[in-house]
């Protein structure tokens, strides 16, 4: 047996080929894994179901400054996505006909003030963030707002306004979450 061959048979070389092999597998069949606190942490499932209000999301950001900012800040990750972005996860919280507004005050849809939606000024580092405002927005049918439901420090729609369905890659269901 060969140096190589016997390296190759270790069983830490084994596992770790079984762990890489088990993830492309989980990740051809649309399994996809949050690490960040926009959305509950955990195991996604995508689906082709029609995305409506209050699904879970899987999108590329489209290429414009407030994403080149941040990437550039980590903020999002690197990935395949145009722009070299990584995909995020957000809610939709809002939908065609929706009205919303962006103001200091928070994100308003139809009258409601979000609760935690109150856009901060600076990033925890004291960075200026951008600042996306609007009035009484109808959404039309190509747009969405998606935001964080559970993370008040998330970068969401408070600064980068609506995103267009176009963006979107899948709905996701949790398969298993926890906080």
């Amino acid at each position: 047996m060969t140096t190589w061959e016997s390296r190759f048979r270790h069983p830490i070389v084994i596992a770790g080929l079984c762990l890489a092999l088990g993830l492309v597998l989980a990740h051809q069949s649309g399994l996809r894994f949050n690490t960040t606190r926009s959305i509950p942490l955990g195991l996604y499932l995508m689906s082709n179901d029609s995305i409506e209000k209050g699904a879970y999301v899987l999108f590329c950001p489209p290429e414009r400054s407030e994403f080149d900012l941040a990437k550039e800040r980590g903020y999002i990750g690197a990935g395949f996505c145009p722009g070299g972005y990584g995909y995020m996860m957000k809610k939709v919280l809002a939908a065609h006909n929706d009205v919303v507004s962006v103001t200091d005050d928070g994100v308003t849809i139809n009258g409601t003030l979000m609760p935690a939606s109150q856009p901060f000024e600076a990033d925890p580092m004291g960075r200026p963030l951008p600042r996306f405002r609007i009035t009484d927005h109808v959404l039309a049918p190509t747009e969405l707002l998606l935001m964080s439901d559970t993370n008040n420090r998330s970068y969401d729609a408070r600064y980068f306004g609506p995103v267009r369905r176009m963006h979107i890659q899948s709905l996701i269901y949790p398969l298993w979450t926890w906080e």
